[in-house]
């Protein structure tokens, strides 16, 4: 029914709805709808963890000298940084890459107490 009481059918009655992003819809009297959004970057179990192992292991690669290792470690760093905080974790690939590059990094790495901290970490996120 219109604002003016009168029923409408035929062509252009109805309700039109474009395009509807991170809502919930209802149509109906007794009806209800209800939406729960969670922000890009909401990090998933152990990935806030992962993020900081990351950030320390980071931040103590600037002090060493910069080999081509450890600048191989530091981009898988930086994409793995990057994807935990643009998707809310890194997944199973992206954590092999990283565990790889630690290990080609080995002496850095191993040097570093946050290397060996994100060495442990990994192993228990990818289950070995």
């Amino acid at each position: 029914m219109s604002s003016d009481g009168s029923e409408r059918d035929g062509p252009g009655a109805g309700i039109r709805i474009g395009s509807v992003s991170h809502s919930a819809l209802n149509f109906g009297s007794h009806g209800s709808a209800t939406t729960t959004n969670s922000p890009p970057g909401t990090a998933g179990p152990g990935q806030d963890e992962l993020l900081a192992a990351v950030r320390a292991l980071r931040a103590d690669l600037t002090r060493l000298e910069a080999t081509r290792d450890a600048q191989i470690l530091d981009a898988e760093l930086v994409a793995t940084e990057a994807e935990i905080t643009g998707s809310g974790g890194a997944g199973p690939g992206r954590l092999a890459l990283l565990r790889d590059s630690l290990a080609d990094a080995g002496q850095v790495a191993g040097a570093l107490v946050s290397g060996v901290a994100l060495a442990e970490l990994l192993a228990a996120l990818l289950g070995g």
